[in-house]
């Protein structure tokens, strides 16, 4: 159990930070973007680290305000939530 979590968290946070360069690419070219709402739902389903490395390493929705407020906040609740399952597993 403890691996199944360790493998879903390092992947969604891949994906998530992937999501985010990817989409900071296609606002550069003026092409179809990710939808807000889509980057949110993965931030919070578990990828808050990669959305906070690819916000602050590809400087990408650094001045939107629901980003500023909610990738920090889903950090937060994630690092409590999964650090609570790990102390509960271990």
């Amino acid at each position: 159990m403890k691996y199944f979590v360790v493998a879903y968290l390092v992947f969604l946070n891949v994906l998530t930070y992937a999501l985010y360069a990817v989409d900071k690419r296609r606002a550069e070219r003026h092409m179809w973007r990710i939808p807000e709402w889509e980057l949110l739902l993965f931030t919070a389903a578990g990828g808050s680290l990669g959305a906070l490395f690819a916000m602050h390493g590809q400087h990408h929705k650094t001045k939107k305000g629901k980003f500023i407020f909610w990738v920090p906040t889903f950090f937060t609740l994630d690092c409590a939530v999964f650090g609570y399952i790990f102390w509960r597993i271990l």
